[in-house]
């Protein structure tokens, strides 16, 4: 082996120790030892296939350390025994002992909940059995886990010990990052499909999101929902109440505009999202005003969100193009923001209720006000005025007021209006900061 091949394989204070230790050792197993080095160093950074790692090791040992007996038992990424890939090097001559241990370690109760605290009853039950060897044992040990046990038969009892041997440890510190490594790649191939499972669900609720503002007739809309992982809990929708009719005479018909947010964020808040969802739609084809859609709707998701923990805040409204009249009622969710183009000034859209999910017999009231040309309204999730800078201050709702109040002076479209208004909310996070709660705004704006 060349200097350029020991410089890549070892570091100056092993190949010290090594130095210092070869001297006490026969020149047979130096010879061994150097003709395997590369070889399991280049194994370990190549292989793939842990089964075929551990019989290269099983070869390795047989090879340097021909007059041991050694028994191989790796623990899997969950603490456990791992059965299949218990492995022991021993030679042709020995195969009486090797088939005895393979069949004393078959007969082992070892308790489902196995502990590596709780080897130590094994290691009793294996000397006991094979008495007749002196057996040494050795924790295979990466940055400080355990990932299996060596057991080392001798059959001479007075023979040297191989534990404190230079190779030994060599080949059982390979082992040990052999075994972790092979553990942190299906650690990351486990995230990956989760990962995978996770845009998938992603991508199917963005689906279930509307994905264009529907034609109203004298409204211009713009809505956009931002989660903050890649599964969100925030919800908004715009349905007609009338079904079977031409996509023209929709336009003047009444149409639902809600806006939610499920407690919380990520999987657990997406699902509800989307059970509530269809929930909800059923229940707007009755035609019932805001108040009964709500009380319906809590007594219906009531029990499923009980069990979940979770809790949900929803405006639902209707507007009639007709008569431009917006009925409302409010489960506890951020009131919508109505610019009053007449008096220019924003008056909060609210109406008493409970959140959904908690209170069986929750009653909701129903608020009605008729809009004229100009007025906007916003809404919005709690994700919008929750937002936080590197200061630690909110966005919250004065800001969003003000910034609204001063948009709506302009002559901007409901899109510009919505652009810019999540344009503030990124120049008052910061750069590089993500938002901590999903955020959702709707802008409803008369012509």
């Amino acid at each position: 082996m060349t200097n350029n091949q020991k410089d890549k394989l070892f570091s100056n204070k092993i190949l010290k120790k090594f130095l210092d230790y070869e001297s006490t050792i026969s020149l047979k197993n130096k010879y061994k030892f150097d003709e395997i080095a590369p070889s399991l160093a280049y194994y370990l950074k190549t292989f793939s296939n842990i089964n075929k790692f551990l019989d290269y090791v099983c070869l390795i040992l047989k090879h340097i350390f021909d007059d041991k007996i050694i028994l191989i038992i790796p623990i899997n990424d969950e603490g456990e025994i791992w059965y299949k890939n218990i492995k022991i090097s021993a030679n042709d001559k020995d195969s009486i002992i090797k088939e005895e241990i393979n069949i004393f370690f078959n007969q082992f109760n070892f308790s489902k909940n196995f502990k590596i605290k709780d080897n130590f009853i094994f290691e009793s039950s294996l000397k006991n059995k094979f008495k007749e060897y002196k057996i040494e044992n050795e924790k295979v040990l990466s940055r400080g886990k355990c990932r299996g046990f060596i057991y080392i038969f001798s059959k001479n009892r007075s023979s040297q010990s191989i534990i404190e041997d230079n190779h030994f440890n060599f080949i059982i510190n390979c082992l040990a990052i052999g075994l972790e490594n092979y553990c942190l790649i299906k650690t990351k191939k486990k995230h990956e499909n989760v990962d995978r499972e996770i845009s998938i669900g992603a991508e199917i609720q963005s689906q279930l999101l509307p994905d264009y503002c529907p034609i109203i007739y004298g409204v211009d809309l713009a809505a956009h929902c931002r989660p903050a992982l890649q599964l969100g809990g925030d919800y908004y929708d715009f349905m007609c109440l009338k079904t079977n009719i031409s996509e023209k005479r929709k336009e003047k018909a009444r149409w639902a505009l809600v806006i939610g947010d499920v407690m919380g964020k990520g999987i657990p808040a997406g699902l509800l999202m989307t059970m509530l969802r269809g929930m909800l739609r059923a229940e707007v084809l009755t035609g019932l005003p805001p108040d009964r859609i709500l009380h319906d709707l809590n007594q219906l998701a009531i029990n499923d969100l009980d069990q979940s923990h979770r809790f949900v805040t929803l405006f639902y409204s209707d507007y009639d193009p007709r008569t431009r009249k917006l009925r409302f009622a409010n489960a506890a969710h951020n009131p919508p923001l109505l610019w009053k183009s007449s008096d220019q000034k924003i008056v909060k859209l609210d109406a008493e209720g409970f959140v959904l999910g908690i209170q069986k017999d929750a009653e909701y009231h129903c608020g009605e006000i008729k809009l004229s040309e100009n007025d906007l309204v916003l809404y919005y999730t709690d994700g919008v005025i929750d937002t936080s800078n590197s200061l630690g201050e909110r966005f919250d709702e004065g800001r969003l007021i003000k910034t609204f109040s001063k948009l709506c002076k302009q002559s901007y479209t409901s899109q510009e209006i919505l652009n810019k208004l999540f344009k503030k909310l990124d120049d008052f996070t910061g750069q590089n900061r993500h938002l901590e709660d999903d955020a959702s705004m709707v802008v409803f704006q008369l012509k």
